[in-house]
């Protein structure tokens, strides 16, 4: 590397960094701003039960519509894959714990990072340029409490209940796709289930819904807040949160289903 190029590289590897530090930062203010409104009683319950019936409203039918076909393929493929190690009788087990621990709430991660995540980023984007939010400074009201805090709350109570929605229907979805195509018996499928599974599963598909909503709400709302530029402004900030959130989920999926695996065991983190 010439002498020359140094100066531009370094700019390029700084940037990324200063990102993921601002991002850190507006993390621990939308935490502090969290415990304010807790503990000084001025939790906005209002925005947030308008907020969370919007979410469910945008998020619900793209969910499902993704859990019966992706249901469909992974019933298949684990069905090929039982046969030919001669494991069918744990068909059920495979399908189930696939579901409940990884599919059902990368499922709901990624649809709210594209409906919901969006639509807060764009939003809070437009507020930005539109400069309303700098009137909210300027009247010494705070932006975190008023609009961050409620969405990431009612993001997190959709993750959560969607997430159950998800893994419904897709359990359900790959019961019947290994009975009727793959002619398996129902008994003993869902005897594999109730052999392997356990209530851990829940609780860990539960807590990845939960931290997942938590980024995909800081994400959108981080990218919201610094659009500029106008309504173009507006469109990168949208493209760049939603980026930003795939890449940071299927990343924290794999740090939870490590550690998962560490501490509790299990072949499928």
């Amino acid at each position: 590397m010439s002498a020359t190029s140094e100066p531009h590289v370094l700019p390029a590897l700084g940037r990324p960094l200063a990102e993921v530090v601002a991002m850190v930062r507006f993390t621990r203010r939308v935490f502090g701003a969290v415990l304010t409104s807790l503990t000084a009683r001025r939790f906005p319950l209002a925005e947030t039960v308008v907020q969370t019936w919007y979410a469910i409203r945008v998020c619900t039918l793209p969910a499902l519509a993704v859990s019966v076909p992706f249901g469909i393929i992974l019933a298949l493929q684990v069905g090929v894959l039982a046969q030919e190690v001669g494991a069918v009788a744990f068909t059920g087990a495979g399908n189930t714990l696939a579901v409940v621990r990884q599919a059902s709430p990368l499922i709901t991660a990624l649809m709210l990072s594209g409906v919901a995540g969006s639509a807060i980023c764009a939003d809070l984007g437009s507020r930005r340029i539109r400069e309303e939010i700098d009137a909210m400074e300027v009247m010494g009201l705070s932006v975190m409490e008023r609009l961050v805090v409620p969405r990431m709350f009612a993001i997190v109570v959709v993750a959560v209940l969607l997430n159950g929605v998800v893994m419904f229907f897709t359990i359900l979805t790959t019961l019947s796709i290994s009975v009727v195509v793959q002619d398996l018996p129902p008994g003993s499928y869902l005897a594999s289930v109730t052999t392997l599974a356990q209530v851990s599963d829940l609780y860990l598909s539960l807590a990845k819904a939960a931290i997942f909503a938590v980024i995909c709400a800081v994400v959108a709302s981080y990218k919201g807040l610094g659009a500029s530029r106008g309504p173009t402004g507006v469109g990168e900030a949208v493209t760049s949160a939603v980026v930003t959130n795939f890449v940071l989920l299927f990343a924290a999926n794999f740090v939870i289903s490590q550690v998962h695996s560490t501490f509790a065991g299990g072949p499928i983190g």
